[in-house]
């Protein structure tokens, strides 16, 4: 399977109630406006000169590389959280990294841990940070719900 290079990424994140864990997930994935498209999970890796970007308009069955995280539960009145955040190194010609986390922990709490995740790759790369942006998603349980987070890799192919 052959990808177009991508050129914009996109953050996002969602929350939903669903009648199953799927159901939630599939739910949250359509609050996040990324639930009718072919997720392919990527790892870390944020490609140097992409355009950040709102997310736009994609392509309904489009196959997109996305890094992603989703928390799932069916204990009523548990809080979920799910975050996903970019950073940038200063010299542009260099990858930026995507760092994701969930847990049964509020959005503030996830925020915190990619910002320090974050932080740490750069620390570990020698590279000091241009900029970062974080996606989180919380959500209180009703009787099955998820959070999630997300961001996409597009490629002009993708965009509706």
């Amino acid at each position: 399977m052959g990808f177009t290079p991508v050129t914009k990424a996109a953050g996002t994140a969602g929350s939903a109630e669903g009648s199953t864990p799927l159901n939630a997930f599939d739910n949250a994935l359509l609050a996040a406006g990324i639930g009718n498209i072919n997720l392919v999970r990527i790892s870390s890796i944020l490609p140097p000169g992409v355009e950040l970007v709102p997310l736009p308009a994609i392509k309904p069955g489009a196959i997109v590389p996305t890094a992603f995280s989703a928390q799932t539960s069916e204990v009523p009145g548990e809080v979920v959280s799910a975050a996903v955040g970019w950073a940038r190194p200063r010299d542009p010609a260099k990858n930026g990294v995507i760092m994701e986390f969930h847990d049964k922990a509020t959005r503030e709490e996830a925020e915190r841990m990619i910002v320090a995740m974050l932080e740490e790759a750069f620390r570990v790369r020698g590279e000091p940070i241009r900029d970062m942006k974080v996606f989180a998603a919380e959500h209180r349980v009703e009787r099955t719900g998820c959070a999630l987070a997300a961001v996409t890799l597009l490629a002009p192919d993708d965009l509706a």
